[in-house]
């Protein structure tokens, strides 16, 4: 199937005179026949559900049409987009070990690389994402876990470099991890790039109505465990579950059966029946909608680069954007996201956003609606100025979520707040 019949039809389907929709299960609980039944399925949870803290069938069914969108093995939900960076290096990252992540990345993930993992005994090393291979080898140690970088930079909007990061990461015998959420599976599969691991914030295309925060870790099944040598904790026995050996046991499946079995259970971050039930929904529009968030925003880039009230567009369709060859490689199209500096910097960025009556001015991005940010304030408010440099974020910086309105009423609240500055 293609991706608009994957996006109807993949992970539920329907038997004779069963729903057609996918049925809310709001059970946290699943009876069986007898003792030995339910210890059997303890002793393999893929034998059955347990608990609704590692698996529902409501959330089964979103799992299972991501993973079939992006192409992979296996996926896990989470309760949220953050929830999915943190557990998908906590998989296989522990006390002592170190990762490498590019700088130009959302700024809630920078504060949980940089500080919170750092408390857990986890050092982040961020490399410029247009560093050399020879400097970024340079930063590898031999603790180093794997690296992580962003399909498409939150709000920088630089394309990340798959292919030469997944050989760079490999050559050091390490998985590459991709937060794929502003492309969505729809714009790219970065499987298909040598990236072994994707995750996503559900809460932005995905949901792309503002009702429900959600993440998700997609496994690509690609990666050898055994032959990288550098994993004890999925090649070696889980003392905590019975001694498995998740290699041995689930094989390729061995990571994200390991994050589900182990984690999900310690950490509990698995979202509500009713929260994937809303995230399907999304689902169901999500090719249709990306083509239309792409075609508004590539528009409006192109209006905004004729104002002189604006310094600079970042926006990877623009023929002009540094980024255009790389988004061509990688992308079929380039979201619906710009990123924009006002020239007078950040007194006049607040400005023009308060002037906007169309555009809502929320900490949100990727809704149906058009919204605006700005960075520096909000959502990279906890970063120093040379972290918000190293993100490629400076105080004039808006960063634009253009909607699915009519792409003339997008542009007319633009231009009339634009008339608004000096």
């Amino acid at each position: 199937m293609k991706d608009e019949t994957k996006c109807l039809h993949s992970g539920y389907h329907p038997k004779n005179s069963e729903p057609r929709v996918v049925p809310i299960v709001q059970s946290t609980t699943f009876v069986y026949d007898s003792t030995e039944d339910v210890a059997a399925v303890f002793d393999d949870p893929t034998k059955g559900l347990i608990y609704s803290r590692f698996a529902n069938p409501t959330v089964m069914a979103v799992e299972d049409k991501i993973n079939e969108l992006e192409g992979g093995i296996g996926a896990m939900c989470t309760t949220s987009g953050q929830a999915a960076s943190l557990l998908s290096v906590l998989n296989i990252c522990q006390a002592g070990d170190s990762f490498i992540s590019t700088s130009k990345i959302y700024g809630g993930t920078i504060n949980l690389f940089a500080f919170t993992l750092k408390k857990l005994g986890i050092e982040c090393i961020f490399v410029n994402p247009e560093a050399s291979d020879e400097e970024i080898n340079a930063a590898f140690k031999p603790n180093t876990k794997l690296v992580f970088g962003e399909t498409i930079a939150n709000p920088a909007l630089d394309v990340f470099d798959i292919e030469r990061f997944a050989g760079i990461a490999h050559a050091h015998k390490v998985p590459l991890i991709i937060d794929n959420t502003f492309a969505t599976p729809i714009l790219c599969k970065p499987f298909e790039f040598g990236a072994d691991i994707v995750i996503h914030s559900t809460t932005k295309y995905m949901d792309g109505h503002a009702v429900q925060g959600g993440g998700v870790i997609v496994d690509s099944g690609k990666f050898d465990w055994e032959a990288s040598g550098k994993f004890p904790e999925l090649t070696e026995p889980d003392e905590s579950y019975h001694g498995i050996i998740y290699t041995k046991s689930y094989g390729k499946a061995a990571y994200i059966l390991k994050a589900r079995m182990q984690l999900m259970r310690d950490f509990g971050a698995y979202p509500a029946a009713n929260s994937a039930f809303l995230l399907n929904l999304g689902l169901e529009t999500l090719a249709v909608r990306m083509q239309r968030y792409c075609e508004n925003a590539l528009t409006v880039a192109k209006y905004l680069q004729s104002s002189d009230k604006i310094e600079s567009v970042s926006y990877p369709g623009l023929e002009s954007d540094p980024n255009h060859a790389l988004a061509k490689k990688y992308l079929k199209g380039s979201s619906g996201v710009i990123s924009l500096v006002i020239k007078g910097g950040r007194s006049n960025a607040t400005k023009f956003m308060d002037s906007l009556k169309l555009a809502s001015n929320e900490v949100h991005v990727a809704d149906i609606r058009t919204c605006v940010l700005h960075p520096a304030s909000e959502t990279h408010r906890q970063l120093t100025d040379e972290q918000l440099v190293a993100a490629g974020i400076n105080g004039g910086m808006v960063r634009l979520s253009v909607g699915l309105e009519n792409v003339e009423d997008i542009i007319a609240d633009l231009e009339s707040a634009l008339s608004a500055l000096d």
